[in-house]
């Protein structure tokens, strides 16, 4: 199995900026996002069960990021808006096989696939 993440770059505060994910060959019960940036741990962004009518985020990025999936083609996306300098990191997106309820979707160790990370840059 492999997760291509695509999409980050360098953005200015208050904008905006799409990830993009490509899960390679089936579809999984669970997608997540996570992020870590430089001396911090993996911290969870956003997830979502694979139909997209369960999700759940942090209340760090709650309004502001939006995790879709689009069946057709299983394509993953997290639609950034209002990017603020804390958003820089290294994005991972993430699948797992099990159907997740709360702690479990921030837990790390529910998703057993993982994409390469994608660096989002966000400047003043």
């Amino acid at each position: 199995v492999q997760l291509q993440a695509s999409g980050g770059g360098l953005v200015q505060a208050g904008g905006s900026l799409r990830l993009s994910c490509t899960p390679s060959g089936r579809t999984f019960s669970t997608y997540g996002w996570f992020r870590q940036a430089p001396g911090k741990e993996r911290e969870f962004v956003a997830a979502s069960d694979w139909r997209g009518g369960r999700k759940n985020y942090p209340e760090s990025v709650k309004g502001r990021f939006i995790i879709s999936r689009d069946n057709r083609d299983n394509t993953l996306y997290l639609q950034m808006n209002s990017l603020k300098l804390e958003d820089t990191a290294v994005y991972y997106c993430a699948a797992g096989e099990s159907r997740l309820y709360g702690g479990r979707w921030s837990d790390q160790y529910e998703y057993q696939y993982w994409g390469q990370g994608t660096q989002v840059t966000v400047s003043s």
